[in-house]
């Protein structure tokens, strides 16, 4: 059977995700597209030389019934009421991060899915799927390196546009360690902090950048996160695990090294795109394998609303400098342990 799939934004996460359904993987075909933009849409299916149907709203590609399942590649803002819908229509959806703008807005998503009794949603979290974080989770887990205490992590962008904001740090850059930390760890977070270095050159007005966001979990390891947007030498994602017996480092990316003129070096990337490439297709992958066998099982909107909630007390931390509480109520049944 072939999953026909409807994907809801065709600007660059959504114009990746057709492409790699279409041309990449296995399993399912897009014969469905909308974007607010009608005219960028009918330039993705004509590039990709797809035979698949322009809509006008993400509302019909929801409910077109030749539709099986939903990928939300919108603008943030709409992620919520598309993946509501979906659920509504008993359709499985992938939405892309963040699941909805808020902890409320997430929690709603929780709840309307928890009201069709089975798991229809999963979030654009990729980072479990990357061979290096799976490495890394893997000593943990067998107790490679014995109890945690500390992780060092550091998320660093080359540069951002103007209207990249001092909260988009934490809603857009962070909210991926936001979730995958949680998978590491197995933990929830119990507090934030949020301090400011001094501020780049390179930034611009609205922004304070870097930025560095202290955690502690509920069984107390202590997580420090370097967040700089405009380090001006590459795309660069760091993340030191230090345990009672030993540290454990997420790899490099495969590159080159190369000896030249009494120097030896190695590329650094420069596009989260191509960072996470091989992430992004196991990802789609496992969710269109889960689909077809009726069950998922990615990162879940119970994961979407913690990764939120946590975000949540972030942006307070901003504002206040205080280390603020992060409340997350007890995880319902419905999603496991």
């Amino acid at each position: 059977m072939t999953l026909k799939l409807g994907v809801i934004g065709c600007g660059a996460i959504g114009r990746e995700h057709i492409r790699r359904c279409s041309k990449v993987l296995q399993g399912a075909e897009v014969i469905a597209v909308s974007d607010i933009n009608a005219q960028g849409a009918r330039d993705v299916v004509n590039s990709l030389g797809l035979n698949a149907e322009i809509y006008a709203d993400g509302m019909d590609v929801i409910n077109a019934p030749q539709v099986d399942a939903i990928l939300v590649t919108s603008w943030d803002p709409t992620h919520e009421a598309f993946t509501l819908a979906a659920v509504a229509a008993g359709k499985y959806v992938f939405c892309e991060k963040p699941l909805a703008m808020s902890a409320e807005g997430c929690r709603r998503i929780v709840d309307a899915e928890m009201t069709q009794g089975k798991r229809l949603v999963q979030v654009g979290f990729m980072r479990p799927y990357d061979s290096g974080y799976q490495a890394l989770k893997k000593v943990i887990d067998r107790g490679d390196i014995g109890e945690l205490l500390m992780l060092h992590c550091a998320h660093r962008n080359q540069s951002v546009a103007e209207n990249y904001t001092t909260d988009m740090a934490i809603t857009n850059t962070l909210i991926h360690e936001l979730d995958v930390l949680r998978w590491l760890t197995d933990d929830d977070y119990k507090t934030v902090q949020v301090v400011y270095p001094r501020t780049t050159t390179k930034s611009h007005s609205g922004l304070k950048d870097p930025q560095i966001v202290l955690f502690e979990t509920q069984k107390g390891i202590r997580i420090d996160v370097e967040i700089f947007v405009n380090c001006s030498y590459g795309y660069d994602i760091q993340c030191e695990v230090v345990g009672e017996d030993g540290i454990a480092r997420l790899p490099e990316p495969s590159s080159i090294q190369l000896r030249k003129e009494a120097r030896l070096a190695n590329t650094i990337l420069t596009d989260w795109k191509d960072r996470f490439i091989d992430a992004y297709d196991v990802e789609l992958q496992a969710f269109i394998n889960d689909v077809k066998a009726d069950r998922l099982t990615g990162p879940s909107a119970w994961d979407g609303f913690a990764a939120s909630v946590a975000a949540d007390a972030c942006l307070r931390a901003q504002q206040s400098a205080a280390i603020e509480p992060v409340s997350m109520p007890p995880r319902p049944s419905f999603y496991g342990n």
